[in-house]
């Protein structure tokens, strides 16, 4: 990437949800750094969800104004189709357009499984997920309206990888993967990218989880990556990047070349656990960019 143009967002409407602290705030005040108007979203709860107030967007706003940029802030819930709607209309009233959004509010309620609510399991699947939905709908269709528009979702590695006691975090997570996946594929035509990042950050709610790993978890390291998604240069799209503590890594969902037996008039359970080593074996895998791609590659292998 040596001697790239600089990164620059001069001209550019900019929507960061979940922007009052953490990644969010980080994201804002980069984008804002680098020329754009900047929608500031945040309900100002807490890292459960409960509660809401404006000082948190609102101080967002003040840092960035003071330091000369152009910001707005915006106290929807991302929860509800009618707060999705909120924030970019926020967007279009104020800057008239979006170019950029960036997918990052979020809540924890986490615990173990056998012992997790329903309550826990809507609350951080109307946050991240619906939510996700519900902000990208409107913002999506104001970006095919200018024919540009760039999209990052913010999942974890609990959603991608696992981990215990996050089903619900988890399960909403790996659903924006899904989500952004197919906003890839319906944004080309209008030069819309839509991509994920799995964030590692000390942020309100990792708080002394990655503590004493020695790393550096400054979310200025994942701001970077979100900058360059989002920018005009980047023309990336439905790719999923680990990021953070200064590495940054592609994720992806590979696909084995498997076993398969066209001539056969039937397949046993048997015969799946005879050949699971040649299926699960992962050389010669290859990465489908849709579904399309998985049952094309299929109807090879069925061919050979």
């Amino acid at each position: 990437m040596a001697g790239m143009d600089e990164i620059e967002f001069g001209g550019r409407v900019v929507i960061v949800t979940g922007a009052g602290s953490g990644l969010g705030r980080s994201h804002a005040l980069e984008f804002a750094r680098r020329g754009a108007q900047v929608v500031v979203n945040d309900l100002g709860g807490a890292v459960d969800g409960t509660g809401s107030g404006q000082a948190a967007a609102d101080q967002v706003v003040e840092e960035i104004e003071k330091a000369g940029g152009t910001a707005v802030a915006n106290y929807d819930s991302v929860s509800t189709p009618e707060g999705g709607e909120g924030i970019t209309k926020t967007a279009l009233d104020n800057f008239g357009r979006v170019d950029v959004l960036i997918n990052n509010a979020g809540i924890l309620r986490d615990r173990s499984f056998a012992k997790m609510s329903p309550e826990e399991v809507a609350a951080v699947l109307d946050v991240h997920l619906r939510g996700a939905f519900f902000a990208s709908q409107p913002a999506f269709r104001a970006m095919k309206g200018e024919s540009f528009g760039r999209i990052v979702f913010t999942a974890s590695a609990a959603g991608v990888f696992g981990n215990f006691g996050q089903a619900n975090y988890g399960a909403a997570k790996m659903g924006l993967v899904g989500l952004s996946n197919v906003l890839a594929q319906e944004g080309v035509k209008a030069n819309i990218t839509s991509n994920v990042i799995v964030p590692i950050a000390r942020t309100r709610m990792t708080e002394g989880i990655m503590d004493g790993l020695g790393l550096k978890l400054d979310p200025a390291y994942v701001t970077a990556m979100v900058c360059f998604l989002a920018s005009e240069q980047c023309e990336l799209t439905h790719e999923i990047f680990s990021v953070g503590a200064g590495r940054y890594a592609r994720v992806f969902v590979g696909l084995c070349e498997g076993w398969s037996d066209p001539e056969a008039d039937a397949i046993s359970a048997e015969d799946v656990a005879a050949h699971i080593e040649k299926i699960r074996d992962p050389e010669g895998y290859s990465i489908p960019g849709s579904a399309a791609d998985e049952i094309g590659a299929a109807m090879q292998s069925l061919k050979r």
